[in-house]
């Protein structure tokens, strides 16, 4: 029996939290180490782990992998959510690419000062409303199917049930001018391996708090 994926990243979800939904989706069981130390964090570079001294490092099929969109493409790959053929394939891509954009801004935002904070919220529900949701409302339109791309589900429609519940941990009602995107989100978040990594007590983490910050700075040294 193969070994399950190891990640290595902080306990929180940063960079590292669209590949736990990943393989999450594809109902894959995985492990988790977290860097609590800056020793940690010094030995995995001295070990040649971290290609350009950075993680996510992702331990799968005798691979230690790191940068963050190389691996979701390979896990969309392995695990059959990455589309039918090379047209398919582009648009998942375009698509993750959109949503990754717009939950980075949601990462970043807990680590700047507390007015910028509240800055960065105000242009992510902004962006949200204007930029990000009325396109995806346009594509479930205009596709007329259950999922983004084809007739089953990708990583383009795991990632954007994720940015979207990122966006109403900020505005509880942020989809409610876009009703395809709320049925959309019921139908995906109901699909049994969604389901149960959204249940408490699964390895999704919780929004950042102010220890996690402290941690990765300290860590990090930023």
């Amino acid at each position: 029996m193969a070994a399950k994926p190891k990640l290595y990243y902080f306990n929180g979800r940063g960079r590292m939290e669209s590949i736990r939904w990943l393989l999450a989706a594809a109902g894959v069981e995985f492990e988790e180490e977290f860097l609590e130390t800056r020793e940690q964090y010094e030995k995995m570079q001295k070990d040649g782990h971290l290609l350009f001294g950075q993680v996510p490092l992702v331990e799968i099929d005798g691979m230690m992998l790191t940068q963050t969109r190389a691996i979701l493409s390979y896990l969309a790959a392995k695990y059959n959510l990455y589309g039918k053929d090379l047209k398919e394939r582009v648009r998942i891509d375009m698509y993750a690419d959109g949503t990754q954009d717009l939950m980075m801004m949601i990462a970043v935002a807990p680590f700047k000062t507390p007015k910028e904070k509240e800055e960065s919220y105000d242009l992510i529900l902004s962006r949200a409303k204007t930029r990000y949701f009325p396109v995806f409302e346009k594509i479930l339109k205009d596709h007329g199917e259950a999922f983004l791309v084809g007739n089953q589900l990708s990583w383009a429609d795991i990632q954007l049930l994720e940015a979207i519940l990122m966006v109403e941990e900020l505005s509880a009602p942020v989809l409610s001018d876009f009703p395809l995107l709320q049925a959309f989100k019921t139908r995906i978040s109901n699909i049994p391996t969604i389901k149960k990594f959204l249940q408490p007590g699964s390895q999704r983490k919780p929004p950042p708090d102010g220890p996690y910050v402290e941690v990765v700075r300290t860590v990090l040294k930023f």
